[in-house]
C-alpha cells in the first residue's frame, strides 16, 4: 500500500514539474534575453535609450499627456447625467393663498432626472482642440531631447571605458617586454657583462609598470560602473565590451566645412512648439470677454404622496430644453492682466529663440577647435607610436650588442609607452570631441 501511494505521489510530482517546467525556462530565457553578450557601442546606446529610467518615465508623460488631452477633448461630447432622490419632509412649507394658508407638496417626494447639456462655445475645450497636437509634440520632443542627451554621455563614457582598457592593455604589453629586459639584465650581471644597477632599474620599471597596470584596472571599474549606471545594466551583470579600433580610427574624420543651423536642433523644436502654444495661449485669454454658450436639456419625474408606500403612484413630470449664455461683464481688470502676462510671455520666448541662435553658433565654434585641436595631436601621436616602437628595437638590438646602455633602454620603452598611451587617449578623446561637433550640429536625432 505505501508503494502504491509513493509511486502516485512521485508521479504528480513529476507532472507538475513537468506542467511548471516551460514557465520556468521562459523565466530564465526573458531574464537572459534582456542582458547584451556584446556590448557594442551601437548596442549601449539603444540598451540605455530603451531602460533607462528617465527616459521610461517620459515615455509615461508622453502617455499622460495623451490622455489628459482626451479628458479635455470629452467636454466637447454631449454630457448626460442622472440624477435620483428620495425626501420625506417633517414640516411641509405652507403659504398664504386668498387669505387661507395652503401647504406646498407633500410629506414624501421622490425625483428622476434624465438631463443632458453640450457646449457651443467654451473656450477650455475650444483651447484643448486647438493644442492637442502641439501638446503632445512637446511631450515627444522632450523624450527626444532626453535620448539625445542620454546617447551622447553613454557614447563619451564608452570611450572613457575604451580608453582605460587600451591603457591595461598597452601595460601588460610592457611588462612583458620589460619582464625579457629584465631577464637579459640578470643573466648579463651573472655573466658578468654587467653591473647589478641594469637589473634592478629593470625590477623597478616593471614594478611601476604593475602599478600603473592596477591603478587602471580600478579606474576601469570604476568607469564601468557609471557606463551601467547610464545604461540602466544589472550591476551584477558583466559588460562584455567590444570594439574595433581599425573602424573607430576611420570613423573620426567629419565635414569640419559644415555650418550649424539652429532650426536643425531640438531645442529649437522645442521653443517653436512651446511658441505655438503660448500663442493659442494668448488667443485663449483673448476669448475671455467672448461669452459662454451651451445648450440643455432634462426630463423630469416628480413623484409625491403623504403616504410613503404609495410614493411612486403620483408622477407629477416636468421636462424643458434651454439655451444659457454666461456673459463676463466685470472681473476687476484679471482678464486684461492675463492677456498682458500672455502676451509678454510670448515676447520673452522669442528672445529665447534668439538667444538658442548664438549659443549655438558659440558652442558649436568651441567644439569644433576642440575636436580639430585632438586631431591634430591624434595624427602627431600615431606617427610618435611608430617611430617610438622603431626607436625602442633598435636600442634593443644595441644593448644586446653591448652598444647601449640599459638606462638607454628604459628610455626608449618609456618614450614608447607613453607614446602609446597619449596615441589612444587622444584617438577617444577624437571621438568624444566629435560627438560634441555632431551634437551642435543637430546631428544626433532619436
Amino acid at each position: 500500500m505505501n508503494v502504491f501511494v509513493n509511486k502516485r505521489i512521485g508521479r504528480i510530482c513529476f507532472s507538475f514539474i513537468t506542467v511548471l517546467f516551460p514557465f520556468f525556462s521562459m523565466a530564465q530565457n526573458s531574464a537572459s534575453d534582456t542582458l547584451l553578450q556584446e556590448v557594442t557601442l551601437q548596442k549601449a546606446v539603444e540598451y540605455a535609450i530603451k531602460n533607462q529610467p528617465l527616459i521610461q518615465q517620459s515615455l509615461l508623460d508622453e502617455k499622460i499627456t495623451a490622455s489628459e488631452i482626451r479628458s479635455k477633448l470629452a467636454d466637447w461630447y454631449p454630457q448626460v447625467n442622472f440624477n435620483y432622490s428620495l425626501q420625506h419632509n417633517f414640516i411641509v412649507q405652507k403659504t398664504v393663498i386668498g387669505g387661507n394658508p395652503v401647504q406646498l407638496g407633500s410629506d414624501n417626494t421622490s425625483a428622476v432626472q434624465f438631463g443632458a447639456s453640450q457646449y457651443i462655445f467654451n473656450r477650455d475645450a475650444l483651447l484643448a482642440r486647438r493644442t492637442k497636437g502641439n501638446v503632445l509634440s512637446l511631450s515627444e520632443q522632450t523624450t527626444s531631447s532626453y535620448k539625445i542627451d542620454l546617447a551622447a554621455n553613454v557614447s563619451k563614457a564608452f570611450y572613457d571605458v575604451l580608453a582605460v582598457t587600451q591603457q591595461i592593455n598597452v601595460a601588460e604589453s610592457n611588462i612583458a617586454r620589460i619582464e625579457r629586459s629584465l631577464k637579459d639584465a640578470y643573466n648579463q650581471y651573472k655573466a658578468g657583462v654587467a653591473d647589478k644597477i641594469d637589473y634592478k632599474r629593470a625590477t623597478i620599471s616593471l614594478n611601476n609598470t604593475k602599478a600603473t597596470k592596477k591603478i587602471n584596472e580600478n579606474q576601469r571599474v570604476a568607469k564601468l560602473e557609471y557606463l551601467k549606471s547610464l545604461m540602466n545594466y544589472p550591476q551584477d551583470a558583466e559588460l562584455n565590451i567590444v570594439y574595433d579600433s581599425l573602424q573607430m580610427e576611420h570613423e573620426i574624420m567629419i565635414d569640419t566645412l559644415q555650418m550649424p543651423d539652429y532650426k536643425s536642433r531640438i531645442e529649437y523644436r522645442l521653443l517653436e512648439t512651446r511658441r505655438r502654444l503660448l500663442e493659442a495661449n494668448l488667443q485663449y485669454n483673448k476669448w475671455s470677454y467672448l461669452p459662454s454658450v451651451s445648450a440643455n436639456a432634462a426630463y423630469n419625474l416628480n413623484f409625491q404622496n403623504n403616504n410613503l408606500g404609495k410614493i411612486y403612484s403620483n408622477n407629477f413630470p416636468n421636462s424643458y430644453v434651454g439655451l444659457t449664455l454666461g456673459v463676463p461683464i466685470f472681473q476687476g481688470g484679471k482678464r486684461k492682466a492675463n492677456i498682458l502676462t500672455a502676451s509678454l510671455e510670448l515676447q520673452r520666448n522669442e528672445y529665447d529663440i534668439i538667444s538658442l541662435k548664438n549659443n549655438v553658433n558659440a558652442a558649436y565654434s568651441q567644439a569644433l577647435a576642440v575636436y580639430k585641436s585632438n586631431l591634430t595631436n591624434y595624427l602627431t601621436l600615431k606617427e610618435n607610436v611608430a617611430l617610438a616602437k622603431e626607436v625602442y628595437d633598435v636600442i634593443q638590438l644595441q644593448y644586446r650588442s653591448g652598444v647601449k646602455t640599459y638606462l638607454e633602454v628604459i628610455t626608449s620603452e618609456t618614450d614608447l609607452r607613453t607614446a602609446q598611451i597619449n596615441y589612444y587617449n587622444a584617438l577617444y578623446e577624437v571621438l568624444s570631441s566629435k560627438i560634441d561637433v555632431q551634437k551642435e550640429l543637430g546631428q544626433i536625432n532619436y
